[in-house]
């Protein structure tokens, strides 16, 4: 597909559309626009647009749909599979102004938000309140709602409660030929035509541009209890993670951290919390949270007791907040200080739960085939596991040809194999866009192909992604 080129016209058009000081086309403003968190890929836009108001957007995909030009919408840039990359230059929207609060509905439990709230301001927004809306990315204190939506991201708290796509009741959708919608409406149940707004979420902006997000929030839990138990198997420390479940308890975060993920994060932002003893291959962060703090404590007791069936060192529980807090910021921080200390790939797989002892033992097998080392963690309480691998004494050619390739490639088809997926909350974005033949059928492409060219008659909108 052969687009055309943005003219100095169109440039006036934008700045028409507006105002001259949201747009922009030198060298420095396209460059920080022309990547997000994906390891090593910039590719640059040929204009920034920075609009305020649906309408704005609407007159930009007009014309961007009219002359042929491809779009590519960004948030906050901490993507991980290069969903918000503009891989075919064109125009990129900006949401950062989309910045507002519109409405916390303390009666029906309901919030009005932008795409361009960040995260965990909006977290703490209704904390303030009592109200509580669960989804918490790793990236929560810079990752924007919009992009939340666009990837159905989770985070540690959605073993209990649920992923972004659990949250949204309403949309309000800038079509990629100008129209502005709305996907459903403000209620808690609606059987009323296509699901239209489960069918956004998730999406990677190839089909409309958000402007308006309608979520459901939830009462605040009183009380939060937090444990750290240590594994000298990692394998144990997988199989641990289902037998919780079947014992009828339901944790709100259950993360596991790999030996070497732990002492990377502790390095990294040079933490003492956790002392990684000798023989200790993995650990488990398992809370729980509810309004009576005895059956919380009750429950840990009892998830405690259920551990020393294992081979486990010494549980460590959370004293205080700032225990609490530090524990957590050794799991989020961990993505960041591999990236930062290693040349690596990241891999999101997910399998059902009690899969998960193979789906560690294969990436490790993997490993060994192909000479890699790997760094894993992630929401081992949903299945959905963060694979670092590591290039270590791999050649370039080896790490960006077909030797990795292949290896990927075997991983995804064992996470298949294992009644699972290649992501559970990054996405397909860019990067894995040449793996999704392993998961979907031709007839499943075909009509996830067929949808876009109903929404995108054109292909305007976040092209190249998502299928290759």
């Amino acid at each position: 597909m052969n687009f055309n080129k943005v003219t100095s016209q169109l440039i006036q058009h934008l700045q028409q559309i507006s105002g001259e000081g949201f747009v922009f086309v030198d060298n420095e403003s396209l460059n920080n626009y022309g990547h997000d968190e994906t390891d090593f890929h910039l590719f640059l836009p040929e204009v920034v647009v920075k609009p305020r108001t649906p309408e704005e957007i609407s007159a930009i995909l007009k014309m961007a749909n009219k002359e042929f030009i491809p779009v590519t919408v960004r948030g906050a840039g901490t993507g991980l599979t290069g969903g918000a990359l503009p891989v075919r230059g064109g125009i990129l929207i900006s949401m950062e102004r989309f910045n507002e609060i519109l409405e916390i509905d303390t009666h029906s439990l309901q919030s009005t938000v932008e795409p361009g709230v960040i995260n965990e301001i909006f977290q703490n927004a209704v904390k303030e309140i009592g109200l509580f809306y669960p989804p918490d990315p790793a990236s929560k204190g810079s990752c924007f709602l919009g992009g939340n939506v666009a990837e159905s991201s989770g985070g540690p708290k959605c073993v209990k409660y649920g992923t972004t796509k659990d949250y949204i009741l309403n949309l309000e959708v800038v079509l990629p030929t100008g129209e502005i919608i709305y996907t459903g409406a403000n209620t808690l149940k609606n059987s009323t035509g296509y699901n239209l707004t489960q069918l956004i979420v998730g999406s990677e902006g190839t089909l409309g541009v958000v402007t308006k997000i309608i979520v459901r929030l939830i009462p605040l839990p009183k009380h939060d209890l937090l444990m750290l138990v240590p594994f000298k198997s990692i394998e144990q420390s997988c199989e641990f993670v289902s037998e919780v479940f079947r014992a009828g308890f339901t944790p709100s975060g259950m993360e596991m951290m790999e030996r070497d993920a732990l002492i990377i994060a502790s390095k990294f932002i040079d933490s003492s919390a956790v002392k990684v003893e000798d023989g200790i291959e993995a650990h488990l962060l398992i809370e729980v949270d509810g309004n009576d703090i005895g059956i919380l404590t009750k429950d840990m007791e009892a998830i405690a007791e259920l551990a020393d069936k294992y081979d486990v060192g010494e549980i460590l529980f959370a004293e205080s907040t700032a225990q609490k807090q530090e524990l957590f910021k050794l799991r989020r921080k961990i993505n960041e200080a591999v990236r930062a200390t290693t040349i690596s790939k990241e891999q999101d797989t997910v399998v059902p739960r009690a899969e998960l002892p193979k789906l560690m033992k294969g990436v490790k097998e993997l490993g060994n085939k192909y000479n890699f080392k790997s760094v894993c963690y992630g929401h081992a309480g949903d299945g959905n596991l963060h694979i670092r691998l590591i290039k270590g004494e791999l050649t370039d050619e080896q790490w960006n040809g077909e030797h990795m390739k292949n290896a990927i490639s075997e991983l995804f088809t064992l996470c298949k194999k294992l009644k699972g997926t290649i992501s559970g909350e990054h996405g397909i974005g860019w990067v894995q866009k040449g793996y999704t033949e392993i998961v979907f059928s031709e007839k499943e492409i075909e009509l996830q192909k067929n949808i876009k060219k109903v929404f995108d008659p054109n292909g305007i909108l976040n092209p190249d992604k998502m299928f290759a």
